[in-house]
């Protein structure tokens, strides 16, 4: 078996909350908790949950666009929590990202063609012409008239400043993207036409993606392995067919339960979640679910289970973080 792309190993992010004046300091907030897995090349490796359950957080800690407060992280066998910033500089290259507003990651006050433009004057040396040249193409590549470099991000619909956002993070011929929720702020048919332009870019070039996301829908189409992290903890990751056909973990049934069917006449069964999930900065020993968990006896208010495989339902393999499960 080849070595993967990308490993995380018990990756931490804590936030120290800010002391009030003539009070005991806060405890830290857990926004990531000892998250593990691994990334394929040329695979997709979704993470999804509920909000506030650490998924962007751990995207961008991977990206060092927030440091990790512990942890690893190794791409390609390079360990990138280790290189300083010149280093790190040059290794991202390898390593893009595609923002969740397409409009915000935009600077208004640049032509189009010069936001793509920008990994190239920093990261390649290339005369303006051989630039132009790749520009234009990076623009037919992602759907965009190359004319319409000269406009302005406002002049552009969400969908078309989406496409930005994926030539910027294109121009590099990077191995890794990260997808923090690139289509979540499109409409749905646009959704679509983003969700394949990512898929059709994977398969021409070999890049791997970690593509966090809610839209369970959108999940199941692009994603060859899914992890399910609930309050800074990963609790199940499958193959998408195991994971969408026989979840394992409490927390995921309820997740895919509450995941609109398209079709009325379609049996489905409502599993109601009952309260809210606890804060980060205080979080519940043992078990992170117990606390809402149909399941929870004293030994998961006691110990917390560790991620571990599961006879899967498919032919693929199935990692569940639970007593009973």
């Amino acid at each position: 078996m080849s070595a993967p792309l990308l490993a995380v190993e018990d990756l931490r992010k804590h936030y120290l909350a800010p002391r009030q004046w003539l009070r005991r300091p806060r405890p830290p907030i857990q926004a990531v908790d000892g998250v593990s897995f691994q990334v394929a090349r040329g695979e997709t490796l979704s993470l999804v949950g509920e909000s506030g359950c650490g998924k962007t957080t751990t995207a961008k800690s991977v990206m060092r666009l927030i440091e990790p407060t512990s942890g690893s992280v190794r791409l390609d066998g390079e360990e990138l929590t280790a290189l300083d910033a010149e280093a790190m500089r040059r290794r991202r290259c390898d390593l893009q990202i595609i923002f969740q507003d397409p409009y915000a990651s935009l600077n208004p006050r640049w032509r189009a063609g010069d936001i793509v433009a920008e990994p190239l004057r920093n990261f390649r040396r290339m005369s303006a012409a051989e630039r132009r040249e790749r520009v234009q193409w990076l623009f037919a590549r992602v759907g965009l008239r190359p004319e319409s470099a000269a406009r302005y991000p406002h002049e552009f619909s969400g969908g078309q400043r989406q496409r930005l956002g994926i030539a910027r993070a294109l121009a590099l011929n990077p191995r890794l993207i990260v997808c923090d929720e690139p289509v979540s702020a499109l409409d749905v048919s646009v959704q679509a036409q983003v969700v394949n332009l990512l898929m059709d870019l994977q398969e021409e070039f070999g890049i791997a993606y970690l593509f966090v996301a809610h839209d369970l829908a959108v999940v199941r189409h692009i994603s060859r392995r899914v992890a399910v992290m609930y309050l800074g903890h990963i609790v199940e990751l499958a193959d998408r067919d195991t994971l969408f056909a026989a979840p394992r973990h409490p927390y995921t049934e309820i997740l895919l339960a509450a995941a609109p069917v398209p079709d009325p006449r379609t049996p489905t069964r409502r599993i109601l979640l009952q309260g809210d999930p606890p804060s980060p900065a205080n979080p519940p020993a043992g078990c992170r679910f117990h606390t809402r968990c149909p399941l929870t006896t004293d030994l998961c208010r006691r110990t917390r289970p560790e991620l571990t495989p599961r006879d899967a339902a498919g032919e693929g393999e199935q990692w569940v973080a639970c007593h009973f499960r």
